[in-house]
């Protein structure tokens, strides 16, 4: 069984507190429904990429406003976390958009359209081949 690293339990711990800190604290009316999807720590503990993800359409502007307001509310987090959780240096946040789920839900698009299409064929070769009842013996 692996065991967990320290990074790990930083990042868990930081993205917890992140979330509730967001949803909370953060009181800019740009700031739409966010999700974080992780929390990576660097080794050395002095970074932290917070990846997010938002609800709703995902137009790129939007996309972009968010994280702009994301980032200017990152010391103001990352003070709140120090509060909180007890660490000798907190890591520096950086906060990227989170495109697998954009993408996880494309994939699944393009799934159903081959599926779709492979059920319309399939229909189509049962309505063309002769029945049983005709073909002679």
């Amino acid at each position: 069984m692996r065991e967990f690293k320290r990074t790990d339990r930083v990042a868990d711990q930081l993205q917890k507190e992140l979330a509730v800190l967001i949803q909370r604290e953060v009181k800019d009316p740009r700031l739409g429904m966010i999700t974080l999807s992780g929390v990576t720590v660097s080794r050395d503990l002095g970074y932290a990429d917070v990846y997010f993800t938002l609800l709703g359409e995902q137009d790129p502007e939007r996309v972009k406003e968010n994280r702009q307001v994301l980032k200017r509310a990152a010391g103001f987090l990352r003070s709140q976390v120090a509060r909180r959780i007890k660490l000798r240096h907190v890591p520096e946040l950086r906060f990227h958009y989170d495109e697998s789920t954009v993408r996880g839900q494309a994939l699944s698009s393009l799934i159903d359209q081959a599926v779709q299409s492979d059920r319309q064929r399939d229909t189509g070769d049962e309505e063309n081949a002769p029945d049983s009842d005709e073909v002679s013996h």
